[in-house]
């Protein structure tokens, strides 16, 4: 069985093909905007990839990726040291995709290019120039919280108040956070080298909680609270824990 054929790239993106690359057309509709911007154009794909470096040295250049079946470009600007998303987004006005391009380039911040570019969505994390692990580790939590706010599904309120239940005690706001299936974890250190530390947290729905040994199983017992699994997941703690670290070094 063959798949849905994909439609002529001319089609979705006419001022892209009469240009020859997505970098030429975002040049084009900057009006001379991008004109001191370094672009980079795929090699392989010139019509659907492109990428816009940072005059800051801390930030990578931004991902921007076309999609096949329908218009709309996706954005990803990420830091250069955990790798992690500062901004995202997805639009179909290549006007509006220059001036994202325009404010990653010149270091604004993701509320300032959001601003200008309404489509760009700040993910909560912040640039940490320094890489203070403290900072990292806040930096995290927050883009869990915005994330977690953000969600539309289901059980999203009860993923919501496990995260905020958890960060509430500092005991494990000073650990550095990460999901993995939709379960919390926690590390000693930050990416890119993680050193995972006590059980897993995850929300079953609404006024159903888990702890567990693993990922996502349940196995150090079911919850009616959020409170209360992260009261259990503290009682599981190792004693001892220093402040978080930075994750340079591979852990075995």
């Amino acid at each position: 069985m063959s798949g849905t054929p994909r439609p002529d790239p001319a089609v979705l993106y006419p001022e892209v093909a009469a240009h020859g690359s997505l970098v030429a057309a975002l040049r084009a509709a900057a009006g001379g905007g991008l004109d001191a911007v370094p672009l980079h154009a795929s090699d392989i794909e010139p019509l659907f990839h492109a990428g816009a470096a940072s005059a800051v040295p801390y930030r990578e250049p931004l991902k921007i990726e076309a999609w096949r079946h329908e218009r709309r470009w996706h954005i990803r600007g990420e830091d250069s040291f955990q790798f992690g998303a500062l901004l995202k987004g997805e639009t179909d006005d290549l006007a509006q995709l220059a001036r994202a391009v325009r404010g990653w380039h010149d270091g604004e911040s993701p509320e300032e290019i959001r601003r200008a570019a309404p489509f760009a969505r700040p993910t909560g994390r912040f640039e940490v120039p320094d890489r203070d692990p403290g900072r990292l580790t806040e930096s995290e939590w927050r883009c869990l919280l915005w994330e977690a706010a953000g969600l539309e599904y289901p059980w999203a309120p009860a993923y919501l108040s496990l995260i905020e239940a958890a960060y509430a005690q500092p005991a494990l706001r000073a650990l550095y956070p990460f999901t993995s299936h939709w379960a919390l974890r926690f590390s000693t250190a930050t990416r890119p080298y993680m050193s995972v530390v006590g059980p897993s947290l995850v929300a079953l729905g609404p006024g159903e909680f888990g702890l567990g040994s693993g990922v996502v199983a349940c196995d150090l017992g079911e919850f009616a609270s959020a409170g209360e699994a992260v009261a259990a997941a503290l009682a599981r703690l190792p004693p001892g824990l220093g402040p978080v670290v930075l994750g340079t070094t591979p852990t075995r």
